[in-house]
């Protein structure tokens, strides 16, 4: 694209004049330095961990009651939910409509349904501080899923 505009007629050149050296088109804009190298993105680091509302951010974790260092924090925790395991009604209902064929509707009461109740209980002690939250267990899993964050957290403390 080295050959002049074809089109130009005169001093008028159509559209914004541009500075040398600025691109053209593109969004977003990228700064550059003098040299042309492209400057990185500026911004804060990301959460790294949220765990209720105890946050790990950067070296610090961040709590309602303010923030504590991370290096040394103590983390525990404490499994307060229970898992039921009951016969489910429409078992029980397709068990009484199929009794006359043979008995095989006894075969349905073997249908399970499970329910999850109660809380997963996180602690970290840093700094002469200490912060509890409660994390609601919706499913059998929810207490492996806390301490696989729980134990990312520790290795962050070291």
């Amino acid at each position: 694209m080295s050959e002049p505009n074809p089109y130009k007629s005169g001093e008028y050149e159509w559209g914004p004049g541009q500075q040398p050296g600025t691109p053209a088109y593109g969004y977003p804009h990228q700064p550059t330095i003098p040299a042309g190298v492209p400057v990185p993105p500026q911004h804060a680091p990301g959460p790294q961990l949220a765990l209720g509302d105890i946050t790990v951010v950067g070296d610090q974790i961040i709590t309602p009651a303010g923030p504590m260092p991370l290096k040394g924090a103590a983390w525990n925790v404490m499994d307060m939910s229970r898992t039921e395991e009951k016969i489910s009604t429409t078992g029980i209902v397709l068990a009484v409509v199929f009794f006359v064929f043979c008995f095989l509707g006894l075969l349905f009461l073997l249908m399970k349904e499970k329910k999850t109740t109660g809380f997963i209980q996180v602690t970290v002690t840093s700094g002469g501080r200490y912060h509890s939250t409660m994390i609601p267990a919706t499913a059998p899993e929810t207490l492996q899923w806390v301490m696989g964050q729980l134990n990312y957290a520790r290795s962050l403390s070291i």
